[in-house]
């Protein structure tokens, strides 16, 4: 890996953010003050980074990406174009009395995404949300709940329809006899086989 941090001439970062070696940030992307980029990440085209956001090491962010105060991305999360991270969960333009909101009147979530995961292609993800390493979360979905350790979120609202594995695709449960005394399973990776011992979705507890 090349350890020179590249920025694109268009690109605004704030002088005391923290961009790991061998990150790549290109054209209109903005990274606000305090914000932390680990190492070997790529920003792709007019993304945004709140300040005091953190990545991990080798986070990729799509073209148009919005990450908000108060989200945090592990290492090796993938973000899709247009996907946007909120934070505010009572968003409004005035006070109460009619007077504009500046920062001290904002309120703040967090957004926790795990190691591994992939937020798809225009989804939106709510405040207090944390979403499982190596989940996958679908191309438009709307998450406002947790999502387990790799699960796969599909919808509006989402919800866990299955699980995924690292390699990213879906994972079949081994057996459809009945769940061991813990609630858990085994399933099989569709692609690589690997096993994975997982807690049974909501679907699956009714059998």
């Amino acid at each position: 890996m090349n350890d020179a941090v590249y920025i694109h001439p268009t690109a605004e970062v704030a002088a005391d953010a923290q961009i790991g070696p061998g990150t790549r940030i290109w054209h209109q992307a903005q990274v606000r003050e305090g914000a932390v980029i680990g190492r070997d990440c790529i920003l792709g085209k007019g993304v945004y980074v709140d300040h005091h956001v953190r990545l991990g090491n080798g986070v990729k962010v799509q073209n148009y990406v919005s990450i908000y105060y108060g989200v945090t991305l592990e290492d090796g999360v993938f973000v899709g174009p247009h996907a946007c991270l909120i934070t505010d969960p009572y968003p409004r333009a005035l006070t109460p009395d009619g007077r504009l909101k500046g920062p001290e009147d904002w309120l703040r979530g967090e957004v926790m995404v795990g190691a591994g995961a992939s937020i798809g292609a225009g989804a939106v993800i709510l405040p207090d949300v944390t979403i499982g390493r190596h989940a996958m979360i679908g191309a438009g979905a709307v998450v406002t709940k947790d999502v387990p350790d790799h699960g796969l979120a599909l919808g509006n609202p989402a919800r866990v329809v299955g699980y995924v594995c690292i390699c990213g695709h879906r994972l079949e449960r081994e057996t459809q006899g009945p769940a061991r005394a813990n609630g858990r399973a085994s399933y099989r990776c569709t692609a690589c086989a690997r096993t994975y011992l997982l807690p049974l979705i909501e679907e699956e507890r009714g059998e």
